[in-house]
């Protein structure tokens, strides 16, 4: 699969905002194989970048970078005290019987069956995706969800627990179902922690 080359919303003295493609790692993996990433990609332009948060491999959208590591440590706070404000769009297997609603289902690693992820309602952790219904078709329903917390794989896996795997998940899914992983990280909304902005980016999915 070819992928595209990556697109930058914004750029400052302090942060940077980029779109990575589906099929492109966040940062490197194990082998030579898995250099290439999008933290890499954003490095080779500007060499301070540093990677703030991630997106799973086979999502596209929207991510930020730090420029240097006190910006890096102060925008991961704002991830951790939920002072992002992000959404996401999917296309989901079956038609949603609910216009809207919450999935609020704890979730833990499944180590046995890595990189998995499972619900548990005693080892879990808290884990809350909101999600509102965009468009029903005959045998699938396009949505938009809100990870209200930061759990790994908690949306494809809360869709999932619904009895709606979003299409093309080979984890949690058919991953037959579509080309590639319906899910497209399509805005992030915060406060500039330098100059008090506030900074909204949006991005519409290919799909």
């Amino acid at each position: 699969m070819s992928i595209p080359a990556v697109e930058l919303l914004y750029v400052d003295d302090y942060l940077l905002v980029a779109v990575k493609p589906s099929g492109l790692l966040s940062v490197p993996g194990r082998g030579p194989d898995k250099q290439d990433c999008l933290s890499s990609r954003v490095q080779s332009r500007f060499s301070d970048a540093l990677i703030v948060h991630r997106l799973d491999m086979a999502t596209s959208g929207l991510m930020l970078f730090a420029r240097g590591a006190e910006m890096q440590r102060t925008l991961s706070m704002m991830f951790q005290n939920r002072q992002m404000d992000k959404l996401y769009i999917a296309v989901c297997d079956g038609r949603l019987e609910h216009e809207q609603g919450e999935i609020d289902l704890p979730i833990v690693a499944d180590w046995p069956n890595r990189p998995l992820q499972r619900i548990d309602i005693e080892q879990g952790k808290p884990s809350l995706t909101r999600y509102r219904l965009l468009l029903r078709e005959s045998d699938r329903s396009r949505v938009e969800l809100e990870p209200v917390t930061g759990r790994s794989h908690q949306l494809r896996l809360h869709m999932a627990s619904l009895g709606h795997p979003i299409l093309g998940d080979a984890l949690y899914g058919d991953v037959s179902s579509a080309p590639r992983l319906l899910l497209h990280a399509c805005m992030l909304r915060f406060t500039h922690p330098q100059t008090g902005e506030l900074l909204s980016f949006e991005h519409a999915p290919s799909f």
